[in-house]
């Protein structure tokens, strides 16, 4: 389309230098994104090889076994869905995409038998809500992009990020219950 309309404006040269300008701005980002994700993926694996996110998921153990009470307490599904928050909270939904895999696949064995399993419980609801939500304590990828395109002080998206992705991450599940109650 946008070489139609060049070529009927006859700024045909504009947009092939937008479109080659474009490229070179995108690859420096990509460049810059690998820089951040490869810091950030290292220092989660610090966390994890020194059991600091270990440390982290049996803190809010007890508030995960809140929100997903239909969830059975012995079930490994509570540390995987504290482990994919955690990693999601630091900004790292990269590493958290694997532990939520797990959460789900979890919660479908931890079915019953009689149970139609072509439909999501109420607990992988939830979840998927909390994970749409997207909480961040700290936005990595926005974080590489604003760096990537000169901003002058990217982290001052850090607090503004936190305020909204918890009220979303709250609405999230405060929805899903009433929902929940709903849809019975």
């Amino acid at each position: 389309m946008a070489f139609i309309f060049g070529a009927i404006n006859g700024k045909l040269d504009a947009v092939v230098n937008a479109m080659l300008t474009s490229s070179g701005t995108a690859v420096q980002v990509a460049f810059s994104l690998i820089g951040i994700m490869a810091f950030w993926l290292g220092i989660m694996k610090i966390a994890e090889k020194s059991g600091l996110v270990e440390w982290f998921s049996k803190l809010i153990s007890p508030i995960v076994r809140s929100v997903f009470n239909e969830v059975p307490k012995d079930s490994p599904v509570i540390s995987d869905i504290a482990m994919n928050f955690t990693a999601n909270a630091l900004g790292l939904a990269n590493a958290a995409t694997p532990f939520g895999i797990k959460a789900m696949e979890d919660m479908q064995k931890d079915r019953e038998e009689d149970e139609d399993k072509e439909v999501a419980t109420n607990s992988m609801c939830t979840f998927l809500g909390m994970n749409t939500a997207g909480f961040q304590l700290v936005p990595t990828t926005v974080l590489a992009i604003l760096i990537a395109a000169g901003a002058k002080n990217p982290t001052e998206i850090i607090i503004p990020t936190m305020i909204v992705t918890t009220i979303a991450f709250i609405f999230a599940i405060v929805i899903s219950k009433i929902l929940q109650g709903v849809f019975r």
